[in-house]
């Protein structure tokens, strides 16, 4: 019965999505009423399906840096050699989280000039705890019994790091992958205050004009990607941690 569930609000959150990106008109009748002065109640400044795209584009090449980072990041301080850097580490990926991103784009302007350079770095730095804080917790949760097993059988640190620490660790690693997702999915909507182009100038526009329309547009579209991503990247660790022979975090 939950599957069942599930799966019809999957496809009925993919059916909306795909409306109010590509046949936003057929949802006219239910905006109107959220307009002032017969204001348009359909965004057609700007391809709805380009800016999701773009949106999407911001998150993932901030992703992708971020998890290497963080990832890296968090193997080292669990070695010896870098257990004295974990609570710098940790500072430093604090430090990114609360710091608040307008802040980050205020300070990265000057440097890298307006477009999507200074949201790409506001999203990595909002990334990096949630990956960071996984991958030490992930690894330093591996049973201590099993790591006296791989150095048994005569694993050198890098074969134990890599077939039994990162594997059995994989789970968490993962969940900290899909916070960080979804937290940037929400984000790279204030990217457009500095030119980056994404689904936060269909809000801005519905802001600027007044317009709650144009508001709940792309609120819809940002809430409805960052759930359905959300989700199919757990469909994923599902996937993968049962290959491995692990249940899910």
């Amino acid at each position: 019965m939950k599957f069942i569930v599930a799966n019809i609000f999957r496809v009925a959150a993919f059916t909306l999505l795909l409306i109010l990106l590509f046949r936003t008109e057929w949802l006219s009748f239910m905006l109107v009423p959220l307009t002032n002065n017969n204001a348009p109640p359909v965004y057609t400044q700007n391809s709805l399906p380009s800016l999701a795209l773009a949106h999407l584009e911001l998150v993932i090449g901030s992703i992708v840096f971020t998890a290497i980072l963080a990832i890296l990041a968090g193997v080292f301080v669990t070695r010896k050699s870098g257990e004295d850097f974990l609570p710098l580490s940790r500072a430093i990926a604090n430090a990114g989280q609360t710091f608040p991103p307008v802040a980050v784009l205020a300070l990265a302007v000057p440097a890298t000039g307006f477009g999507a350079a200074p949201t790409l770095i506001a999203l990595f730095l909002y990334g990096l705890l949630p990956i960071f804080e996984n991958t030490v917790s992930g690894i330093r949760q591996v049973n201590p019994a099993i790591l006296d097993a791989a150095d048994g059988m005569g694993m050198n640190p890098t074969q134990r790091l890599f077939k039994v620490e990162l594997p059995l660790a994989l789970p968490l690693i993962l969940e900290g992958l899909k916070v960080a997702t979804v937290i940037n999915i929400g984000t790279a909507t204030i990217g457009s205050t500095v030119a980056a182009k994404g689904l936060g100038e269909v809000i801005i526009a519905g802001l600027i004009s007044d317009n709650t329309a144009f508001i709940l547009q792309g609120g819809l579209i940002v809430g409805l990607m960052a759930v359905l991503i959300y989700d199919a990247m757990g469909l994923v660790e599902s996937a993968i941690t049962r290959r491995i022979g692990l249940r899910p975090a």
